[in-house]
């Protein structure tokens, strides 16, 4: 064992004006600016020990004023104005700018935003005609296709929120999620129709009986006199299940205020155009998939989605090469088996990064071979991301500062704000708080 001898001595004086004192040291364990910052620390501590000698040690003050300032207030300055709508009226905006631009391209199918829209809008009526609205839920197993992201629109146009069900996940699962969260109904594809639990009512999307009801329905834009109730920011945009890995799957909340505050702040800070194309690869029962099929319709970019690809390195190579990829988002374990095999396949590339932590050298590699690249956190429960951070070559991976109207605290047992630098639990508030857990208002 090897140890290392440092001297501090501090000397300090009770006066009429406070607690005096001066500091010598000598080590080099600690750079001079932590030394002081400890000090400072100390300083306090001691100060509050001479005001109140009775009093807790567990309600003595150690951060001085300038460090509590920055850590609550400095560092989470970040309101934005964010427009009072729903998600889905962002799309809806750029259908009216630029109605013939390509929405969604899957396979060698190109769909444009104006007829996206109006499919969307003829499954809503449908949907609307049997009593779907806001405060309903309505579940969505469908494979990755242009279906999937008419069945997402026309969900939100309703008011109600959708339900996320991976048709490839254990039937217990499935059973699960379905039983808690009793959907109104659950849109499905004859392919994926068979995953779902005996008995819970089903839209299956592509049978030509049901294709021909839905294409009779009219393809207007729907709007709140239309709805069952006017569609509020407050309503439930989706509910996302946890993975059960501290216990039974919890439903998460999220409103569609919340969702709005997300899209709008990760459009301020990637600014996608036109000439965008992001290669959506998440399951929508991963909350990430909500940045990938969302994002881009609200810029008047494009997604790319390609069926029975997966986690496929060289699949989702040839996908990016041959539609013309620009964005990418995923996790740092998927970005590590297409980098080690295929890294010329993302090069120039804009990376997203997130959902696991990102190790060093694979953060180095990334940035080596990305036109931007971004590491991103955060739970479920606060709406997908809540911090972000730009890296490049010379960059050790952090999680970065809060997105638009979030505040991210590092706390310690009693819910103090910890030093820089002090270990502690990570604490999100702000617009991207859920709801709650459905039905679960204890927790």
């Amino acid at each position: 064992m090897t140890t290392t001898k440092f001297d501090i001595t501090i000397e300090f004086q009770q006066t009429g004006d406070g607690l005096a004192g001066a500091l010598s040291y000598n080590t080099d364990l600690f750079d001079p600016a932590t030394i002081e910052r400890m000090v400072g620390h100390l300083r306090v501590l001691l100060g509050g020990i001479a005001a109140d000698p009775d009093g807790l040690i567990t309600q003595l003050p150690l951060l001085t004023a300038a460090e509590k300032h920055q850590l609550l207030v400095g560092w989470n300055a970040t309101g934005r104005v964010v427009p009072q709508v729903v998600w889905l009226e962002l799309f809806e905006a750029r259908v009216g700018c630029a109605p013939d631009a390509v929405a969604v391209v899957c396979g060698s199918v190109s769909v444009s935003y104006a007829e996206l829209n109006e499919r969307a809008n003829r499954l809503a009526c449908w949907l609307i005609a049997r009593g779907v609205g806001p405060e309903r839920l309505v579940g969505v197993a469908l494979p990755r296709s242009v279906e999937l992201v008419v069945a997402l629109l026309a969900v939100a146009k309703t008011g109600a929120g959708y339900l996320p069900i991976d048709s490839s996940h254990p039937p217990a699962r499935i059973g699960v999620i379905c039983a808690d969260a009793d959907p109104e109904l659950v849109i499905c594809a004859q392919r994926t129709s068979g995953c779902l639990p005996a008995g819970i009512a089903r839209l299956v999307i592509d049978d030509p009986d049901v294709i021909q009801q839905i294409v009779g329905c009219p393809g207007g834009e729907v709007t709140d006199a239309q709805r069952t109730r006017p569609l509020l920011g407050a309503h439930p945009a989706y509910v996302i299940y946890t993975s059960g890995s501290t216990g039974v799957p919890k439903g998460v909340v999220i409103s569609h205020a919340a969702l709005v505050n997300f899209l709008v702040s990760m459009a301020e800070r990637f600014g996608l155009d036109t000439g965008a194309r992001l290669l959506a690869v998440t399951t929508i029962a991963f909350d990430i998939a909500a940045l990938e099929l969302y994002l881009p319709l609200i810029r008047g970019a494009a997604v790319v989605l390609e069926d029975q690809v997966g986690s496929d390195p060289a699949a989702l190579v040839r996908v990016v090469a041959d539609r013309g990829v620009t964005v990418m988002q995923a996790t740092p374990s998927l970005w590590q088996a297409i980098i080690a095999t295929h890294p010329e396949g993302v090069r120039g590339l804009r990376m997203l990064v997130g959902g696991e932590a990102l190790p060093p050298a694979l953060a180095g590699a990334m940035a080596q071979l990305a036109s931007e690249l971004t590491n991103l956190y955060g739970p479920t429960e606060t709406t997908v991301w809540s911090t972000a951070a730009r890296l490049d070559t010379a960059s050790a991976p952090t999680i970065g500062a809060p997105i638009g109207n979030t505040q991210v605290y590092v706390l310690d047992a009693r819910l103090r704000p910890v030093p820089v630098g002090v270990a502690g639990e990570v604490y999100v508030a702000g617009a991207g708080l859920a709801r709650g857990y459905l039905h679960r208002p204890g927790l």
